[in-house]
């Protein structure tokens, strides 16, 4: 494609934003969704003409979305939304970077908790400051977390074929993550009286 054949910004620029794996949205300084991504899309099932203009906490269907009239972002819990917050930080020029969080909404009527990972940016399009919003789902991280079985005496964790392993060893093999090993301060007294 020569350059006078390439595409306007606006269509370039959001179907790259459609490659993006998590949930992204673009927000104005109300937190209201201009704009998200396939993977949102997929995630909220709806068109996505019926989210933009909502605010996030709507969009998502905050539990919290409805505790005042005026909607999300007015209630007492909005304060401390990790969404809304991160959002306001990136108005103000900061970046805020895959900061944990526990987001607590309804999916077809059900209450779900989803651990994210949230990240805002600001960003200016056609004279307009914006924020752009990731959220990452580590769900299935986090279940895991939750559910390694571990022997309370040696530390040693149990893989799906049974086995018992290192607890390094099962995540340099499940998730590709190294330690690096030190004292804590307690051991250190233990071990330099032991001397």
């Amino acid at each position: 494609m020569t350059p006078s054949q390439s595409l306007p910004f606006q269509e370039t620029s959001l179907s790259l934003f459609d490659i993006i794996p998590f949930w992204g949205m673009v927000a104005d300084d109300d937190v209201r969704i201009l704009h998200y991504n396939a993977a949102a899309t997929g995630f909220f099932a709806a068109k996505e003409e019926s989210g933009l203009r909502q605010r996030a906490g709507d969009i998502l269907h905050c539990l919290h979305a409805a505790d005042h009239p005026a909607g999300c972002g007015r209630g007492p819990f909005c304060s401390d939304c990790i969404v809304r917050n991160a959002v306001i930080e990136a108005f103000q020029g900061k970046q805020v970077i895959r900061r944990r969080a526990k987001l607590e909404f309804t999916l077809h009527e059900i209450p779900v908790r989803v651990y994210a990972l949230i990240t805002a940016s600001p960003f200016f399009y056609d004279g307009q400051q914006l924020a752009m919003l990731l959220i990452e789902d580590i769900r299935e991280i986090a279940e895991l977390q939750r559910m390694i079985p571990m022997c309370c005496k040696c530390r040693k964790v149990r893989d799906q074929q049974d086995s018992w392993i290192k607890l390094e060893y099962y995540f340099k093999t499940t998730w590709d993550v190294d330690f690096s090993h030190g004292f804590c301060p307690e051991c250190l007294a233990e071990e330099i009286k032991s001397i």
